[in-house]
């Protein structure tokens, strides 16, 4: 395939910044380049910006995926300065200063901005991902929210009681704040959202269980606030086990302290991994594939190479890596992007960059949250609140907030969720006859309620 130059015109004398990735960071340094003198060009494989902290809603049924995504031609139209390009970097040519494409096209730069973000790891088992998805993508995300909703159809019509039991049961991977907002977020739509919709099972006795490996959930909070937000989300119904490591997963289920436990869904979260951008530039990365960067998020040994956010492996004031969460890409993005400027266009060295800590947070349950300001911390009401004006503040447009605001107060006061779809992974119907685990035909489908199942108000 020949190769397409996206060089500037000859009569564009404005000096080049690539920005490879439109997430967090990427989208902050790009809003700090917009208006100046500098031509700008972002670069990501997908049209839009996702708000991945808030996908465990989509995979619950809580929010679409079209109110936590903007297209990036929108966001970033009002700046003329700036043209967006879709397409996936396969490598970057630092001799000839530019990126390669997939379609064999190559973009020139004068300066090169890597926010690439993270995805999963399965610590040497990427053969779990496809069972047991991660939530980094909206493809992911609508896969789990199918899975559940599916398993609690097939349970509805299934005449094993191993088999109903199994269906309705979900293992949460990690114990971190993206594995507890899942597995709460799960509980509620059993317990809450879906308990007067079925006739033959009561979805509040589906089981939810949350596997974290390290000897407490929420390693990053004060022990305090873990302590929390255990015994929150052990309110709801669902089992923390901790100190055990999952072992191995099929789409039967998972093993996990040497104990094999059916489940009709696995959600994982945890671990994660940079992107390849290290491969790219051909440099030392560290354990998770991060970049190595200076103070002033160059990239040692590329130069004009910087990187960014989950991409970048950069250490606090307290001598710790700084956490790979929105506010650190963010506020890396608007440093780096008002560093560019003042480098390019008026010759000043780029400065350190310093993280401010605005808090820590993640959501437990209805009403419960915990956030960490480092001397200061808030669990409970007050917190949920919190947690929820800053996500809501975070989101890209005005539209976007006042919608996610909206179905939050709706789906608070009446317990319901409106994104309820089944529209991927749907898998076949469950005969009459189904096969319990132990290989013998289960009893004949019974159209009467189970018998062992008590009806409840939701």
């Amino acid at each position: 395939m020949p190769r397409i130059d996206r060089t500037p015109a000859p009569l564009d004398s404005r000096p080049h910044v690539v920005i490879v990735g439109a997430g967090f960071g990427g989208l902050a340094c790009a809003e700090a380049l917009g208006g100046t003198n500098i031509r700008v060009t972002v670069i990501d494989r997908n049209n839009y910006h996702l708000f991945v902290p808030l996908l465990y809603q989509v995979a619950t049924a809580a929010l679409s995926p079209a109110d936590i995504a903007e297209p990036i031609r929108r966001i970033l139209s009002r700046h003329p300065n700036i043209d967006v390009v879709m397409g996936e970097v396969t490598g970057i040519d630092r001799a000839a200063r530019q990126v390669e494409l997939a379609d064999g096209s190559v973009v020139p730069y004068d300066r090169l901005v890597l926010a690439t973000g993270s995805s999963y790891s399965y610590f040497g088992h990427d053969d779990w991902a496809e069972i047991a998805p991660g939530l980094k993508t909206i493809e992911n995300a609508r896969r789990i929210r199918a899975r559940l909703l599916m398993n609690f159809e097939q349970a509805e019509i299934s005449g094993d009681a191993a088999r109903r039991k199994a269906l309705m049961t979900t293992i949460v991977v990690g114990g971190g704040p993206t594995g507890v907002e899942m597995a709460g977020s799960v509980a509620e739509l059993a317990r809450y959202t879906l308990a007067r919709d079925f006739r033959r099972i009561d979805p509040r006795t589906a089981r939810v269980l949350l596997v974290e490996a390290g000897p407490r959930i929420l390693s990053g909070f004060p022990e305090d606030l873990g302590h929390y937000a255990r015994r929150k989300l052990e309110e709801l119904g669902v089992v923390v086990l901790t100190g055990q490591a999952v072992e191995g997963i099929t789409p039967e289920g998972a093993t996990v302290g040497g104990r094999f436990i059916p489940a009709g869904t696995i959600v994982w979260g945890a671990g994660v991994k940079a992107s390849p951008a290290g491969s790219w530039l051909g440099v030392e990365t560290d354990r998770s594939g991060r970049i190595p960067v200076n103070a002033d998020l160059s990239v040692p040994g590329a130069p004009d190479v910087y990187a960014l956010g989950d991409t970048a492996a950069l250490a606090g004031e307290d001598g710790k890596p700084l956490p790979g969460l929105a506010q650190v890409a963010k506020q890396q993005g608007e440093h780096l992007g008002g560093g560019l400027e003042a480098s390019l266009l008026r010759g000043q060295p780029l400065a350190p960059f310093r993280f401010r800590n605005r808090g820590n947070t993640a959501i437990v349950g209805r009403s419960a949250a915990v956030f960490d300001f480092g001397r200061h911390r808030l669990k409970g009401w007050f917190a949920w609140l919190l947690w929820a004006v800053v996500h809501v503040y975070l989101l890209v447009n005005f539209q976007k907030r006042m919608l996610v605001t909206m179905q939050w107060l709706w789906r608070w006061a009446t317990y319901q969720r409106g994104a309820r779809l089944i529209t991927a992974d749907r898998p076949a119907p469950v005969a009459e006859a189904v096969t319990s685990p132990h290989g013998r035909e289960a009893e004949p489908f019974d159209p009467r309620p189970f018998p062992d199942m008590k009806r409840g108000q939701g």
